[in-house]
């Protein structure tokens, strides 16, 4: 799988690299697909510094993945792919 990281992730949070964001996908712990035309992937992984991440992704070719947002975790993508509280 060859993952491309959209520059913008590293413009707009210059603390998280490419690689930060290759090795949080390699590192998922949960995913889901959206319902969305192309389908989009949402997760939520560990990079190499211990931090936990979150990442969408597209499949742009077959086996080549397009992440075009990465930033630590939110509540609400943790409640998405199923590793947060359900607000009650």
């Amino acid at each position: 799988m060859y993952i491309k990281v959209h520059p913008r992730i590293e413009v707009k949070r210059p603390e998280i690299s490419p690689e930060d964001i290759r090795t949080t996908v390699d590192n998922t712990l949960r995913s889901r697909a959206r319902d969305t035309d192309p389908v989009q992937w949402v997760g939520v992984g560990m990079d190499g510094h211990g931090r936990l991440l979150e990442y969408v992704a597209v499949e742009v070719e077959n086996s080549m993945w397009l992440v075009f947002h990465g930033a630590p975790v939110t509540k609400s993508v943790l409640r998405e792919v199923g590793l947060g509280r359900d607000a009650r």
